[in-house]
């Protein structure tokens, strides 16, 4: 029921364990399918019954299960989390598997996958690939201080700096429009 870390756990080692939790996490999801799907298979007359044994909810394992069946274990990106795969199930094959690969090359978290979809479809690649291909190069103290900031703002970093950079745009473009106004004549 829950998680005892020795005291002076070095970071290196606390690190590891929470990425070996997010793999179990992310794999559980798919064990999870895997094993309604194979309920259903094998034991139709009874399967509900292992449903209510898990104590999970049965949409919850439904929407598993679904996922699962539109990936195939060959197609199931392990560098990816659950979560992609799941914004990309209801799509064609195909085009899962090229925006399997967008994402892997891109290294996007889920929602900006989720927002590259809803770019393309709003008939907007350009917005797409300009995503794919602009980057900052940023020095790492700088990454974390701002990664802080956006967990204190209650938001991920990508938002915050959106935000932050829109709001000092809008600043200095109103304050050079202020000052163009006021140095015209009368």
């Amino acid at each position: 029921m829950g998680l005892h870390l020795p005291a002076g756990l070095a970071f290196e080692d606390w690190e590891r364990a929470g990425r070996q939790l997010s793999g179990l996490l992310n794999s559980s999801s798919w064990w999870l399918g895997d094993w309604l799907i194979y309920g259903k298979d094998h034991y139709a007359d009874r399967y509900e019954r292992g449903i209510r044994a898990a104590g999970l909810q049965y949409q919850t394992l439904r929407n598993y299960a679904w996922i699962s069946r539109r990936f195939e274990l060959h197609r199931r990106r392990p560098a990816l989390s659950f979560q992609h795969h799941a914004e990309l199930a209801s799509l064609p094959v195909d085009e899962q598997d090229v925006w399997l690969d967008r994402t892997e090359q891109m290294k996007w978290t889920t929602k900006q996958l989720r927002n590259a979809l809803r770019a393309q479809r709003q008939g907007s690649q350009q917005a797409v690939d300009a995503e794919a291909t602009r980057r900052l190069a940023v020095p790492d103290n700088r990454l974390q201080w701002w990664h802080k900031a956006a967990a204190q703002a209650g938001t991920e970093l990508a938002e915050w700096v959106t935000a932050t950079l829109d709001a000092a745009a809008e600043q200095v473009l109103q304050e050079t429009e202020r000052r163009v106004s006021l140095e015209r004549p009368a």
